[in-house]
């Protein structure tokens, strides 16, 4: 990492000489021009599609209404893949489009590796899911110019919270299906830190690891279904969600055994009610695309996303958009208060502390350029006209409650703070 950032500094300096005076101007009278970093195939390719949906049809409504600051929006596209390749299409977007910023960004472990080389060469980067943890420590606690979202555990920590509210009670016995990675672990430690914080004594009959890209879990399946655990706790997300649930369905796993899927609502649109059990503890994230009182901007964007793509949209819409707001509202307030177009620094300090009106919400960048959003869960209901389950009531948690504090431990927090429930 030390001699890719020494390269590309070298780079950005050589250029810099070449193009400073044609920038500064374009700076000021060209398009405002936002790199993208997205999945466009692979596992999280969905992901990154509907990211970048949200993302089009906040630029296009800019534009439509006068641009950021006077400046229409133009957003280049890049891949995100490997960690090294992303970084090379970073470099790219900076040197090579000279974009004014960079949003994206699914995967933690790209973030990991490409927000320490933003950090350092000062280029405001928009991430939508992927965080500077290490598993949930801190590896860049005091950020200036990288923007991260709410932390990868909020999902597990209101499915749990949930579980405890609506399920107590109603088992003994639990088991876990999760992404062998440490987004899966930590959220599975989690959800049994909370369930015994609240006096319910589960036994773990079974732990499933799945390997990112699985496509056939019959075996784990079996397993589950040998245990016959009274609840199955799952943060799987990605294409194994609906392979799990269709091959558990045949199997007979959800008989007698509740579920909790606090993330599978990003793959909503493969979900289908002949195989997603009534009464599942399920998770939208920051978008729940049927809430009986959504916005008059929520409205309206699923309304023509529905049109457009024939699709439900997820809350990775919603993010990109809430990240375009942001970026929006920091130009904004920035240029207001200096009286020129403001340098990145000056944009980066303006965001955190302003409300922002996104898809699924009102959030807010903190101090430390950690996201704050509303988060939506509930029970699955098959009662609608619909081909895929929505919520028998919509329960709403404002992040604030989910995530850990600036500076905070995680584990020391999940096991000493008051929740809500």
């Amino acid at each position: 990492m030390t001699i890719q950032r020494r390269t590309f500094s070298k780079i950005a300096a050589a250029g810099a000489l070449a193009v400073a005076a044609p920038s500064i101007l374009k700076a000021q009278t060209g398009p405002l021009r936002l790199g993208v970093l997205t999945p466009r195939s692979g596992a999280a390719a969905t992901l990154g599609e509907d990211s970048l949906r949200g993302m089009q049809w906040g630029a296009d409504r800019i534009n439509a209404a006068g641009g950021i600051a006077g400046r229409q929006v133009q957003l280049i596209v890049q891949e995100e893949t490997s960690p090294k390749d992303t970084i090379e299409r970073f470099r790219q977007l900076v040197l090579k489009d000279r974009v004014d910023s960079v949003h994206g960004l699914i995967s933690t472990g790209v973030t990991l590796a490409l927000a320490p080389i933003a950090e350092e060469e000062r280029v405001l980067t928009m991430c939508w899911h992927g965080t500077t943890q290490n598993g949930v420590q801190e590896v860049m606690p005091k950020t200036n110019f990288v923007f991260r979202s709410t932390d990868n555990e909020c999902e597990a920590v209101m499915g749990a919270l949930l579980t405890v509210k609506l399920l107590k009670g109603q088992f003994r016995t639990i088991a876990g299906v999760n992404p062998d990675y440490s987004y899966g672990r930590n959220n599975w430690e989690a959800f049994k830190v909370i369930l015994a914080r609240y006096g319910i004594e589960a036994r773990v009959v079974s732990e499933q690891w799945i390997k990112p890209g699985a496509t056939d879990l019959t075996a784990n399946v079996a397993a589950l279904s040998a245990a016959k655990p009274d609840l199955i706790f799952s943060s799987m997300f990605l294409a194994d969600v609906p392979i799990f649930l269709r091959q558990g369905k045949a199997a007979g796993l959800f008989d007698k055994s509740r579920l909790v899927l606090p993330t599978a609502g990003v793959q909503t649109n493969v979900l289908r009610k002949e195989f997603v059990p009534e009464g599942t503890v399920f998770g939208h994230d920051t978008l729940y695309f049927a809430h009986p009182g959504a916005s008059a901007l929520q409205k309206a964007f699923i309304a023509e996303y529905r049109d457009r793509y024939k699709a439900i949209p997820s809350s990775c819409a919603d993010r990109a958009y809430f990240n375009l707001m942001a970026y929006k509202a920091g130009v904004e307030a920035a240029h207001k208060a200096v009286g020129r177009w403001p340098k990145p620094d000056e944009i980066a300090a303006a965001i955190p502390g302003l409300a922002i009106e996104s898809i699924g919400g009102k959030g807010m960048y903190r101090a430390d350029k950690v996201a704050n959003q509303m988060f939506y869960q509930g029970l699955t209901t098959n009662q609608n006209d619909m081909d895929v389950p929505t919520l028998s009531k919509v329960e709403s948690v404002y992040s604030d409650q989910l995530q850990k504090p600036s500076g905070a431990d995680f584990w020391e927090w999940i096991k000493s703070t008051s929740f809500p429930i």
